[in-house]
C-alpha cells in the first residue's frame, strides 16, 4: 500500500492509523510519502512531505510546477509497486493522484474527507471518481456522498481518543506555573507567518483589554514552532498589560486544559479548545480578496468547527473586519462574567466529545484491512 500523508497533521493522523493496520495485517508492506510519525509506525518514508506543506493560494500557485512535477513521479513509482493507495488529508493533491492511479487499476481510498458541506461541494464528483473508500472524521460528513457509488465510512475523530474527557485542570495548571485560583486567558493565533501577522498583534492588544478589566488575569501563549516563538517573543517584548504573560512552547493542549477561557484562530486548535470543553472566542483574518471569494463559495454561516458541529452559534465568531481588540476582548470578558453559560458548553461539549470518540485508528485499520482482503481492482483493467 501506497501512502500520501500531506504536512505534519497528516502525518500526525496516519500514524497510528498505520500501527493499528500493522499490527491487524502483518504482511501488509507500506511506503511512501510522510514524516517522522509514519516512519516510527513502519511505513517506509520515501519522500519527506515537505513539498506539500504549501500555504494558502498564492503559496500553491507559485509551487503548482513543482508540485505537479511530484505528483506525477509518485503516480508512475506507485502505478508501477503498489496494489492500494491511501491518501491522507491534502485533498488538492491526493484526489488528483488517486484519480491517475484508479485508471491504471490500482484501488484507491482517502483517509480525512474535504469540507465540502463547507465550500467547493462540486468537488464531490471529482472524489467519487477518485477514490472508491473514504473514511470521514465527522460524523454528518457520510450523507454528503449518498447516493453516489462512494463508499463513505465515520471512523471518528483521533483528537477526540487523545484528548481526556475529563481534562486535570489542576495538573496542567501547575505544569504550567499557575495557581489554581488565577483567572487564565490562553491566547492561540495559529501556526503559520499569515495567521501570526494577521491576527498575532490583536490577540495581544485584545489581552491587554481583558487584563485592565479583569484583576489577577494570567495569560497564557502556546507556541507551535519556532516561527511562533518568534513573533510571540516580539510581542510579548512590547506587552503592556497589568496581567503576567508567559509564552509556552508545545505546550497547547496544557494551555488548553489550564485555561478559563479561550482566544482561538478558526482552525483545529477550535476543535481541541471545544474537546478540552473550553469557553472560547474564534476569530480569523485573511487577504480582502480571499475573503470575498471564500463568501461566495461558502455554504455554512459558521467558520468554526464547534459551531459546525453543534449546528449552532455556541461560541463567538469575529471574522475579518470584525476581529478588532475591543470586540475580541468584549466577548472574553463576557465569558468570565457568566459561569452558568459556562457550565452549559462543558455539557454541550462533553456530548460532542463522546460522539467524535470512536478509536479512530483501530477502526480505520480495520476497515483497510478488510477492503485490501477483498481483492478487487480500482479500474476495468487487467489484474495486477
Amino acid at each position: 500500500m501506497a501512502l500520501v500523508a500531506g504536512e505534519a497533521s497528516g502525518d500526525a493522523i496516519a500514524a497510528p492509523v498505520v500501527r493499528a493496520l500493522r499490527a491487524q495485517f502483518p504482511k501488509i508492506s507500506l511506503f511512501g510519502v510522510g514524516g517522522e510519525q509514519l516512519a516510527a509506525a513502519g511505513c517506509a518514508v520515501r519522500w519527506s512531505y515537505e513539498p506539500l506543506a504549501v500555504h494558502g493560494f498564492v503559496d500553491a500557485i507559485r509551487r503548482l510546477p513543482q508540485l505537479l512535477a511530484f505528483r506525477q513521479q509518485l503516480a508512475h513509482t506507485f502505478a508501477a509497486q503498489a496494489t492500494h493507495f491511501l491518501g491522507v488529508d491534502a485533498p488538492d493533491f491526493n484526489l488528483g493522484l488517486a484519480e491517475r492511479l484508479r485508471a491504471q487499476g490500482v484501488r484507491t481510498a482517502q483517509l480525512v474527507s474535504p469540507s465540502v458541506w463547507a465550500w467547493r461541494r462540486g468537488r464531490i464528483s471529482k472524489i467519487v471518481r477518485a477514490v472508491e473508500l473514504l473514511f470521514c472524521l465527522f460524523p454528518f460528513e457520510p450523507k454528503c456522498y449518498a447516493g453516489t457509488a462512494l463508499r463513505a465510512e465515520y471512523v471518528g475523530h483521533p483528537l477526540a481518543d487523545l484528548i481526556p474527557l475529563e481534562p486535570d485542570r489542576s495538573a496542567a495548571r501547575q505544569q504550567l506555573g499557575v495557581a489554581d485560583s488565577a483567572p487564565l486567558l490562553a491566547l492561540l493565533p495559529g501556526s503559520r507567518e499569515g495567521e501570526w501577522t494577521r491576527l498575532g498583534a490583536i490577540f495581544f492588544a485584545a489581552a491587554e483589554r481583558v487584563a485592565h478589566a479583569l484583576p489577577g488575569l494570567q495569560v497564557v501563549v502556546p507556541t507551535a514552532n519556532p516561527l511562533g516563538d518568534r513573533y510571540a517573543e516580539a510581542l510579548a517584548a512590547r506587552w503592556s498589560g497589568r496581567a503576567p504573560l508567559k509564552i509556552v512552547p508545545r505546550q497547547a493542549h496544557a494551555a488548553l486544559a489550564a485555561a478559563d477561557v479561550v482566544l482561538v484562530a478558526s482552525g483545529t486548535a477550535t476543535l481541541e479548545a471545544a474537546l478540552f470543553k473550553r469557553p472560547m472566542v474564534i476569530a480569523y483574518r485573511v487577504s480582502p480578496w480571499q475573503y470575498r471569494w471564500m463568501k461566495r463559495m461558502a455554504y455554512l454561516p459558521w467558520i468554526g468547527l464547534p459551531n459546525i458541529l453543534c449546528n449552532e452559534t455556541v461560541v463567538p465568531e469575529l471574522i475579518q473586519d470584525a476581529a478588532t481588540p475591543e470586540r475580541l476582548a468584549n466577548a472574553v470578558l463576557a465569558w468570565f462574567d457568566e459561569p452558568e453559560r459556562q457550565t452549559e458548553l462543558r455539557a454541550r461539549f462533553m456530548a460532542l466529545h463522546v460522539q467524535l470518540r470512536r478509536q479512530m485508528a483501530e477502526r480505520t485499520a480495520a476497515l483497510l484491512s478488510e477492503w485490501v482482503a477483498e481483492g478487487g481492482h480500482g479500474a476495468s483493467r487487467g489484474g495486477r
